[in-house]
């Protein structure tokens, strides 16, 4: 049994060791990807290892003058004027690697960024449909903050850490190596203690970053939604869900709290047992002759200089296990499927029918959303699709706009797959006006033209809002088209976003038009007034209509009455009134309903 827990305590130590080479290797490869100038991260390192080297002299200083003071012979000038050049030159040399370095860092950061943001921008809506947003803006703020913190504070402290120690090693092996290798006894005994808690620093390290990439997601989604989490009287348990996330981030830091605690005593219990040995035995050696007073000296600040560098490297290697579980999920965000917006041939005519066939869709787990749909969307007609809520009308909409990829089946415009054209000039010819109409925070010029790769004029911005019914509420605004319509657009009524929303899509000039609920946002005079434009609109374009009041719809080409992802009714609305029973109870309680109002 113990040779059993042996071998699994091997196979452990093993794969920590493989995994720590494979994130050494992954954050030398995010770093490399940046492009950091290897002339100024040179010269930085050159600069700490001067920094370093002169500081070695300094102990030398220290032992002559200690010296002079008890021979006939003082210190001359000419050693006082060299070493206080050493130490401003040691000043300089330091002052300015720790510059570049910061400056490197900080370069490096605004590339991780850059690429995760240029990344974060192709990714494909299933990836969000899976990932929390406050996650992801997790990745990009914190992650790469701790990359960069280990860059700019850590790696010039592990360079000249590592060189002080080397040089005072070889100072003090000439100074008296009897008294070196009496130094060299606290080496076990501290890293039997730190090495372990090193290992649960680690775990506690990546926990926490966890943590704080799902507390940041909580914020996220209470704060985007604050207006939802009044009017539901949800503080107390929004407040419980957040208490959680700080109770459980509390927990880490007490963790890394009292690890750090363990570390600190311990490196100080055996600095001072080590330096009450040296001094002993050091000031026997003096008494004896064999060394000097400024040996000693010399040689205690030599101890100094390698104690220190140690200390820093213990926290080097701390940081670096943050910054490798940091590394570890950007370079998974990074490595992610993306959108292909490069292949594929430009579309420039898409007056053609688009052809639905056999279209069968899943997401990844699951019973499939949409089966064996087959219908032709005739160029300049409009093809409405109604039926019960949850029947997959809005997923369709996602797959025609290229946001998931069918299970089975096929969507052509004329002959050839839509996959065939690229993603940019597919989506290009689509004007899509959803049920929220989604707006960023800006003004409305912005969020009209918002998309569009040339240049507009104010009299197209004009146009298409006046064809959305839009310029009148607009120009009652002091500012008018340059009026902020805060974030997502909440200081605008939903009437009005939506027509802003149909103002985008006007002045795209779409030859694919979607409308997911266009008009349901807005009152009856204002909705009688866009439908008209929209009417205007769908001439000589292929319309989609998904709406759920039919009265919107009653003189569209082609009516699709789609139940749990089936088209089990197709025609104009006569035709299925004729034909379809729960086409004809939808349009007969909702004719009622309209006749009521109307009384």
């Amino acid at each position: 049994m113990n040779e059993h827990i042996a071998t699994e305590q091997t196979q452990e130590q093993a794969e920590e060791k493989v995994e720590s080479r494979a994130s050494w290797k992954q954050f030398y490869r995010l770093i490399r990807d940046t492009k950091p100038s290897k002339l100024l991260l040179s010269i930085a390192l050159g600069m700490s290892v001067i920094a370093t080297t002169v500081g070695l002299i300094i102990p030398l200083f220290t032992k002559n003058l200690v010296d002079s003071f008890s021979s006939v012979t003082s210190m001359e000038p000419m050693q006082i004027a060299l070493m206080a050049l050493t130490f401003v030159a040691q000043a300089i040399a330091g002052g300015v690697s720790l510059y570049i370095l910061n400056y490197i860092g900080q370069k490096i950061v605004a590339g991780l960024r850059d690429r995760l943001w240029k990344k974060l921008l192709v990714l494909p809506v299933p990836y969000y449909d899976n990932h929390r947003t406050g996650e992801t803006i997790s990745r990009m703020t914190n992650d790469t903050a701790v990359v960069k913190g280990l860059i700019t504070d850590h790696l010039s402290s592990m360079v000249t850490g590592v060189i002080s120690i080397i040089g005072s090693l070889a100072f003090l092996l000439y100074l008296d190596w009897q008294m070196t290798l009496i130094m060299f006894i606290a080496v076990p005994i501290a890293a039997l203690v730190l090495v372990p808690l090193g290992k649960q620093m680690h775990k506690i390290s990546k926990g926490m970053q966890d943590e704080t990439a799902s507390f940041t997601a909580t914020l996220n989604q209470v704060l985007s939604e604050i207006r939802l989490v009044k009017s539901s009287n949800a503080e107390a348990s929004e407040y419980k869900n957040g208490n959680k996330g700080i109770t459980n981030l509390l927990k880490f830091g007490l963790k890394e709290a009292r690890i750090q605690a363990l570390i600190s005593p311990i490196i100080s219990f055996v600095l001072l047992m080590l330096l009450v040995v040296i001094i002993g035995y050091g000031g026997v050696r003096v008494s004896s002759g064999v060394l000097t007073a400024g040996d000693l000296v010399a040689f205690i600040l030599y101890m100094f200089q390698i104690i220190m560098p140690v200390t820093q490297l213990s926290t080097f290697f701390t940081q670096a296990q943050k910054a490798m579980g940091a590394t570890e999920r950007i370079i998974t965000t990074l490595d992610a499927p993306e959108e292909d917006h490069a292949s594929g041939r430009e579309l420039k005519e898409a007056n053609l029918p688009i052809v639905v066939d056999n279209l069968t869709f899943a997401y990844e787990s699951g019973e499939a959303i949409l089966q064996d749909m087959s219908f032709v969307a005739e160029p300049g007609k409009v093809t409405a699709i109604v039926g019960p809520s949850g029947g997959g009308k809005t997923t369709l909409f996602s797959i025609l706009e290229r946001y998931y990829e069918p299970s089975s089946g096929s969507i052509k415009l004329g002959d050839e797959r839509i996959e065939n054209f690229t993603l940019h000039s597919w989506r290009k010819q689509i004007g899509y006006v959803s049920q929220e109409s989604p707006l960023i925070a800006g003004t409305i010029r912005d969020n009209i033209c918002y998309g569009l790769d040339v240049d507009v004029t104010d009299e197209q911005i004009k146009f298409a809002a006046q064809m959305a019914y839009a310029s009148d509420f607009i120009e009652e605004f002091p500012e008018q088209y340059a009026t902020e319509v805060g974030e997502r657009g909440v200081k605008l009524s939903g009437g009005q976003r939506q027509r802003i929303g149909i103002a985008r899509a006007l002045l795209r000039d779409p030859k694919i038009l979607m409308l997911d609920e266009a008009t349901s946002a807005l009152d009856t005079k204002s909705e009688i007034a866009v439908q008209e434009a929209l009417n205007n609109l769908m001439i000589g374009r292929t319309t989609f209509v998904i709406a759920h009041r039919l009265s919107t719809i009653v003189d569209a080409d082609q009516i699709l009455f789609v139940e749990k992802g089936s088209i089990t009714g197709r025609g104009t609305h006569d035709e299925l009134f004729e034909s379809h029973d729960l086409y004809r109870e939808f349009a007969t309680e909702q004719f009622r309903l309209s006749e009521q109002g109307g009384d």
